[in-house]
């Protein structure tokens, strides 16, 4: 019996001590880096990243925020998958120098706990027209009521500042993380990760649907970095506006010299892609189709040019066309959804030279004197074949023409060509 007990206690203390080690070894944590601008592929990442987090049975997620705002429709994807997650998610607003503004507010204002790093700020929130479209006084007052209350919901649901958070919307305040603080927008300043992970720890966060609550266990946790895929960052690339305007003019450009020289058949395909690319990041940007019109339009006087010669009449109206449907073409008041001013630039100019210089070679190629068939035969110098007096033969580039000159000239002697006549031709002595 001793021996049984003694076996028993071996085999209590065995169990114990491997499920500690499990428990130790399974409280890890996510964080990833999220910066720029909140884009379709941005709500992708988080999106996933989430749902990732709660697969694996991590103890929390942790983004690690820089935004100068975003898409309304990614940002509200992110927001409903951040409210209904069982798994803690914290936003850090950081490092240094980093900012949650407009959508990363409402990102922000929604995580389970909200942190800032010094020298960050939030704040500026006020929703803005995409794509340059105008709208009333009527229709401006419905966004903006429809985000305050959006996030005045949000703010209530986490217990922090409801009244700052309408500010942020309708009046577009901002303030630094000290204020973030005291106003009770965020839980906590903290200078680095580990130590904010080492303050939460112990804090009891809601679970969603009011099922309770739950313990973070977050100090000395294992802290696993999770990266883009090479598909979420390629896909970021893509949506930069000004990335997705370098290839909408590739692409145009592609077309333009297939279309010009048919059977090139590698500017098709080159011209192709990038034009798919082009209009795949339309898709999550807030485009004016009035500009992209203006753009093709632009592509379709260019073409028309180098088939019928209008003395650079439609090249003029190209580039007219083109540089007002660039600077259309996605306007917004914030810079990293805006076009670079520069590529704009780059782009209109480098145009306007290559048409300028195609309509220059295209004028002189009309002025030039005609070197084939009959009217290239004027000037030429050709051989007496047999004795001109006044009628004969010459060989003229390589063919032999009858030839009538006013003064006898002699087999071998050279003649200009002055005239065609029918048949015949006109010369005299060279």
């Amino acid at each position: 019996m001793a021996w049984a007990s003694l076996f028993s206690i071996l085999i209590g203390a065995l169990v114990l001590v491997l499920d500690s080690g499990e428990a130790e070894q399974g409280r890890f944590i996510y964080a990833v880096r999220v910066q720029g601008i909140i884009s379709a592929s941005t709500a992708d990442f988080i999106v996933s990243t989430i749902q990732r987090a709660q697969r694996d049975g991590a103890e929390a997620l942790v983004i690690e925020l820089d935004t100068p705002g975003g898409l309304d429709i990614s940002m509200r994807e992110i927001l409903k998958e951040m409210l209904g997650s069982s798994v803690p998610v914290i936003v850090y607003v950081s490092p240094s120098g980093a900012r949650a503004a407009s959508a990363g507010v409402f990102i922000t204002l929604a995580a389970h706990i909200a942190a800032m790093a010094p020298g960050t700020n939030i704040g500026a929130a006020h929703p803005v027209t995409m794509g340059g479209e105008k709208m009333d006084k009527t229709m401006a007052q419905k966004v903006a009521n429809d985000a305050a209350a959006y996030i005045r919901s949000i703010a209530e649901q986490r217990g922090r500042n409801v009244r700052w958070a309408e500010e942020a919307v309708r009046k577009s305040v901002s303030v630094t993380e000290k204020q973030a603080l005291e106003l009770h927008i965020i839980d906590l300043v903290s200078p680095s990760l580990e130590d904010l992970l080492s303050k939460i720890d112990g804090r009891m966060v809601k679970r969603p649907q009011g099922k309770g609550m739950v313990v973070l266990h977050t100090k000395g946790a294992n802290v696993r970095q999770l990266e883009m895929s090479f598909r979420d960052k390629l896909l970021k690339v893509i949506s930069d506006p000004t990335i997705a305007y370098i290839f909408l003019i590739l692409g145009f450009y592609g077309l333009f010299f297939e279309l010009s020289n048919p059977g090139a058949i590698l500017p098709g395909i080159v011209g192709g892609i990038f034009l798919i690319l082009a209009f795949f990041a339309f898709h999550s940007l807030p485009v004016n189709y009035a500009g992209l019109l203006l753009i093709i339009f632009a592509m379709i006087l260019f073409l028309a040019e180098v088939k019928v010669m209008s003395h650079g009449l439609l090249t003029v109206g190209g580039i007219i066309s083109m540089l007002l449907g660039s600077l259309m073409l996605i306007e917004s008041p914030v810079p990293s959804l805006s076009i670079s001013r520069l590529v704009i630039l780059v782009a209109v100019l480098a145009t306007a030279g290559f048409f300028a210089f195609v309509v220059t070679k295209g004028i002189r190629i009309q002025m030039k004197k005609p070197t084939t068939g009959i009217e290239g035969l004027v000037g030429q110098i050709g051989v007496v074949r047999t004795r001109l007096d006044p009628e004969g033969q010459i060989l003229v580039r390589g063919e032999i023409w009858t030839a009538f000159c006013e003064e006898p000239a002699e087999v071998g002697q050279k003649v200009r060509v002055l005239e065609v006549i029918g048949l015949q031709v006109k010369v005299e002595k060279a």
